[in-house]
């Protein structure tokens, strides 16, 4: 008698032979075969194709034997068959802990039988759609059914005005599904996107206090998110993630439904019309969701055909290609090029631009809405029937990939074993004839997103013809005496430098050793980079900057690719190069930059704060906050790409000095805001949510307060961060999950991780280096300090200089309520009487200490000048500025409400207690420093010049010193 596994392809065969005891030791039961259509042979072939349905069998057999007593896997599966199996276990439920076990013990039943039909290929692309997405709508709707009943006996039920009859009743959450989950087309392995909302405002009735609906729901919210996310022994339901909702990880859990159509009537993002033509009601209360629907359909679908959208659509095509590029993404078939994002991107345009018109387009899934596309001839029949084809194809593979482990990836395995599994479970011979099916698949879908999304404005630029020259030049095939004239002629100030520096390069190792698609490029793109030199003034000194750029994408030629596709980009590269030393070496250091230069007009207009905030959002929300690896990548990238912005728009005289520094700050702000996001979701899904002492889940009750030129917006472009954290939760309370730990620990861990992702040099460098030394009692003290032992040391324990230190700090990222705190605390101290020539003295004696070991030696001070910390310098200016604050702000209190320099100098001002021409004098004399230091950093040049450099401005510093400091 041959063995059950002898028909399997022989790797596949192996594996089972090796695992079959383990999994069976007592052979396999008659309660998985005894059902018509199963045997042994069935049996081998789904634990060859899964490793999951393997692991499920061997650990969970009773649950397993309880599944095939319901109902055979022959059979498929129905949404009525899903909601008996949830009332089966719901009512085994008697509390909290026992509705989190129900829900994981029924994900692991119905993973089961939803891989095991999809991967025998017993049920459709159709039915393990419906199937997942069903499921994923009674564990939504089912765990927020008895949070709800709960929250309403600890609180009392909410009470609000009915968004149809306006009388008052009792409001109950309503869950939008998001993407995926709303076009009822989940993933079998698929994390879930959610936004929380509730009819109106109002507060509890019949609870033992009262609080008001938004508290209410917010807490049910995040009970919800825990039934379904956090894990167990018994493992997980749904990684559910709520960063799609307004204001994104920083905006409230839940919002009423004013709230929501005034965010999207006001602020809702082209990208966010983009997410909000999936949503769908997915549980809570159905009657009041479609109310809400019909709120928000004409923010979604607008009543005339909106050709406006394609250049948000543009927009997100560009982003998609950086995306593809950053991370490499050619082995996703979801994100690379011809995959299923492309397939989605080429309806939802369709739907956006004339789903107002074309009412039959506004439905949510992919594949009906494909069929109302040929049928109102907005699309080719033969177009249709290839993205058809093609996703479902894809889909496919896609639950392929993920049923193997049930573990979420979009990734084709690199394995033999896998690649086996793979192949067999989509019907191919092999993985050959499998990935040549994929690639004409991908390589059709391409196209059709290319010509469909595609405009006038995507056309590559002409180009122009090359004089033959350049590429005689670059190929060695010119005399050296011909070259140097012919570049001399053309404007190269040092041609035997160049002609050496290309030389060079041809010599190179791993030039030589191109393969030839990478060395037709390279010589298609020097010619052209060396005639786009000559439109600099320094060719010469430009091309050996370049090079460097050059020797970084030898290995990765796509980037030529871009530069020959865009000479406008090209050209770009030239200039800033020819006008920043630095600018090179970051282009050469993160060569992704490149993509920045595609836009001219965009380079040189930084955002402001909440543009980059919205550009951050979106550049995240495809990064789940648990792959923490890929999260610091991002930040890295999204941090170089805007500072690259600010300087390419100094340089071009675009951005004055002030508007530099908010704009680099407001970057540090913006990346800050989102490394607290992460740190605190990453801890919460371990340990959940610090309590208050009311019982309530803190929102996060931490901030991030900067110091230094962080603090007093000033910062340079390799500025470090001077923090200090705090927060305001109880320290002797502990976390509500299932692996609690006191809230010290808590914010303690959250310091630490925040450090982390902010100083660990990965591929892409340093976010930025940290220092955190101006905290309460320096490195000797606590990492994280509550609000009250912070506001204890600075009334008792604190320097002068601390204070000096505290008259530049002002809160940065976290909770809005923490960070009030910290501004009330720092105007009180702030505004502490002081004797003025005790604090005089001390301020004096910590600046020579400063001198003493930073300052240019006495014996070449007339060679060198340090801008910073020479005499006459920047920091002699803070120093007036922070004595007079410490000094004058009990009387004048006005001054303390701001943290920069310029605006304090203009205070004291105002307030007299400094005469406002001196005022005005030295805000400008101040500002001249600071602008020498930023163009320097820009020519990769320290902060010292010349020693007879600013001679005027440093005569006058030495006379306002002497007239604030000593002579006063």
């Amino acid at each position: 008698m041959s063995e059950p596994w002898h028909s399997l392809p022989k790797p596949l065969a192996d594996d089972v032979a090796g695992c079959w005891e383990s999994v069976f030791p007592e052979g396999v039961p008659a309660w998985l075969t005894s059902p018509e259509g199963m045997d042994d042979t069935v049996v081998a072939t789904a634990i060859s194709r899964s490793l999951f349905l393997r692991q499920t069998l061997e650990r969970h057999a009773d649950q397993v034997e309880v599944l095939m007593a319901s109902r055979s896997l022959i059979e498929p599966t129905t949404p009525d068959y899903l909601e008996s199996r949830w009332q089966e276990y719901l009512s085994e439920v008697d509390g909290e802990h026992g509705l989190h076990s129900a829900l994981r013990q029924f994900r692991m039943e119905t993973q089961f039988r939803i891989i095991w039909r999809d991967l025998m290929r017993w049920a459709d692309l159709a039915e393990t759609m419906a199937a997942t997405s069903v499921f994923a709508d009674i564990c939504i709707d089912g765990a927020l059914s008895w949070l709800y009943q709960d929250a309403c006996e600890q609180y009392g039920t909410p009470r609000g005005a009915d968004p149809v009859t306006g009388q008052e009743t009792d409001q109950k959450m309503v869950v939008l599904g998001m993407g995926k989950l709303g076009g009822r087309e989940l993933n079998v392995s698929s994390d879930i996107d959610l936004i929380f909302a509730f009819p109106s405002k109002g507060e509890t009735v019949g609870g033992r206090r009262s609080l008001d609906n938004q508290q209410f729901f917010v807490r049910l919210g995040q009970r919800l998110i825990q039934a379904l996310d956090q894990i167990t022994a018994d493992g997980f339901v749904f990684r559910v993630d709520m960063r799609l909702r307004p204001y994104g990880q920083s905006g409230a859990l839940a919002l009423s439904f004013a709230a929501l159509e005034t965010y999207y009537q006001d602020q809702g993002r082209d990208w966010e019309r983009y997410a909000m033509v999936k949503a769908r009601v997915v549980a809570g209360d159905q009657r009041a969701g479609q109310v809400l629907m019909e709120t928000l359909r004409p923010f979604v679908y607008r009543k005339y055909i909106d050709f406006s959208a394609f250049e948000s659509l543009r927009s997100m095509k560009a982003m998609i290609g950086r995306e593809v590029r950053r991370k490499g993404l050619e082995n996703n078939i979801k994100l690379g090029s011809g995959g299923i994002r492309e397939i989605e991107f080429v309806v939802q345009a369709f739907q956006l631009i004339r789903g107002g018109r074309d009412r039959e387009l506004q439905q949510r899934e992919l594949l009906v809405i494909l069929k109302e596309l040929e049928e109102l001839e907005l699309l080719p029949s033969p177009v249709v029937g290839e993205l058809r084809d093609a996703y479902v194809f894809l889909r496919n593979l896609e639950h392929a990939l993920q049923g193997m482990e049930d573990k979420q990836t979009q990734l084709l395995p690199e394995d033999e074993l896998s690649r086996g599994r793979v192949a067999t479970i989509m019907d191919f011979e092999n993985w050959q004839a499998c990935e040549q099916c994929l690639r004409e698949h991908r390589e059709r879908v391409a196209t059709h997103f290319s010509n469909i999304i595609t405009t006038e404005d995507d056309e590559d630029e002409s180009q122009g013809a090359l004089e033959e020259g350049w590429f005689e030049l670059w190929l060695s095939e010119m005399e050296e005496a011909a070259a140097t004239d012919w570049l001399k002629s053309r404007g190269y100030e040092d041609p035997g430098a160049t002609l050496a520096e290309l030389a060079e390069l041809r010599e190179n190792r791993t030039v030589q050793n191109l393969q030839t698609q990478g060395r037709r490029r390279l010589n298609q793109f020097m010619p052209m980079l060396l005639e786009a030199l000559t439109q600099v003034d320094n060719p010469s000194e430009t091309l050996s900057r370049v090079l460097q750029l050059v020797e970084a994408i030898l290995r990765r030629t796509a980037y030529m690719v871009l530069l020959l596709e865009n000479p406008g980009a090209c050209t770009q590269l030239v200039r800033l190069c020819s006008e920043s030393p630095w600018i090179a070496r970051q282009l050469a250091e993160t060569p992704l930059l490149l993509d920045e230069l595609l836009n001219a007009e965009s380079l040189y207009s930084p955002p402001a704060k909440a543009e980059l905030q919205d550009d951050l959002r979106q550049q995240m929300l495809r990064i789940p906050f648990e792959d923490l690896e890929e999260q610091m990548e991002s930040l890295r990238h999204f941090k170089k790409a805007h500072i690259l912005r600010v300087a390419a728009s100094e340089l071009k005289c675009t951005l004055p000095l002030m508007k530099v520094s908010d704009y680099l700050t407001w970057i540090a702000e913006v990346v800050l805001d989102h490394v607290v996001d992460v740190a605190f979701a990453n801890l919460v899904s371990r340990h959940g949510y610090p309590r208050r002492e009311d019982g309530s889940a803190c929102e996060t009750d931490f901030a991030i307060i900067g110091y230094g030129k962080l603090g007093g917006i000033e910062l340079g472009y390799t500025s470090d961060l001077d923090l200090v954290f705090v927060h305001k939760a109880d320290p002797e309370l502990a976390t509500d999950g299932e692996k609690p730990i006191d809230n010290a620990v808590f914010y303690t861990r959250l310091g630490q991780r925040i450090v982390h992702i902010l100083n660990t040099q990965t591929p892409s460098g340093q976010l930025y280096e940290v220092d955190m030394r101006l905290r309460p009692s320096g490195n000797s003290g606590l990492l994280v300090s509550t609000l009250q032992a912070f506001e204890k040391y600075q009334r008792e324990d604190a320097w002068t200089w601390e204070h000096q230190a505290l008259a530049r700090a002002r809160g940065v990222a976290g909770c809005t309520e923490t960070l009030e705190a910290f501004e009330s605390i720092r105007h009180e101290i702030l505004c502490q009487p002081r004797d003025r020539e005790k604090l005089r003295n001390e301020v004096v004696e910590m600046r020579e200490k400063m001198r003493a070991s930073l300052a240019t030696p006495e014996g070449r001070q007339d060679e060198v000048f340090h801008i910073k910390h020479d005499t006459g310098g920047i920091v002699d200016i803070e120093f007036i500025v922070q004595y007079l604050m410490l000094a004058w702000s009990a009387e004048h209190p006005e001054l303390t409400q701001w943290s920069d320099n310029i605006r304090q100098m203009e205070e004291l001002g105002r307030a007299g207690v400094m005469a406002v021409e001196d005022a005005e004098k030295l805000r400008e004399t101040f500002i001249a420093l600071r602008s020498t230091i930023h163009r320097r950093a820009l020519q990769n040049l320290n902060s010292q010049v010349e020693g007879d450099a600013f001679s005027q401005e440093r005569d006058y510093i030495r006379a306002m010193w002497k007239k604030v400091m000593i002579e006063a």
